[in-house]
């Protein structure tokens, strides 16, 4: 009975440690995870906001959904945006902004931070064609004001030491459901 027990103790820890984790560190690959579900948690953080475009535009921003695109090798964030303004439009505009960030590791803050934002699609309905280039500068400055910068992950100190060895965050890698982060001894 006593070496069931064992062997059950055993299988259980066993699956314990073969259980994919949601974030952390992978000691065969070198590589720090981050899964869409934590990334996701982060960025939408930032929202719903508001903004204003040239005094004249009021513009609500919310609903963000991240995708991956592992050949660009960067992050896309599509929000959902209430474009108002009481001297030009009769009726909010609704649509939706797609941007893409490049992602960096800052050593300072030890984040890694969103960076270099690209304002990849905008879709308004119901948009007069005149209004193109207004609605463009809009999702620059949701790009900018919103989502420049922006720290998706700290790594805490005890993310980047194991057993008392010191690690610094690398490579980082848009993979198709998350992020990867090379870690390598310091």
């Amino acid at each position: 009975m006593r070496i069931v027990k064992r062997c059950i103790a055993a299988i259980t820890i066993l699956g314990c440690i073969m259980q994919p984790a949601i974030a952390g560190y992978n000691v065969w690959t070198n590589e720090y995870t981050l899964s869409r579900q934590e990334l996701q948690s982060v960025v939408a953080r930032q929202f719903p906001t508001q903004l204003r475009y040239a005094e004249v535009f009021d513009v609500q921003v919310s609903h963000p959904q991240l995708q991956f695109a592992p050949e660009k090798n960067r992050l896309i964030t599509t929000v959902q945006v209430k474009i108002s303004s009481a001297l030009l439009l009769q009726a909010p505009l609704n649509g939706t902004v797609t941007l893409s960030n490049r992602l960096k590791y800052d050593s300072t803050t030890r984040s890694i931070r969103l960076d270099a934002p690209n304002v990849d699609q905008v879709d308004v309905y119901g948009l007069p064609a005149q209004y193109t280039q207004q609605l463009t500068a809009i999702g620059s400055l949701i790009a900018q004001q919103v989502l420049q910068n922006y720290p998706i992950h700290t790594f805490r100190t005890e993310d980047l030491r194991i057993a008392n060895k010191s690690f610094e965050p690398g490579a980082i890698t848009v993979q198709s459901d998350g992020i990867a982060v090379e870690v390598n001894p310091t």
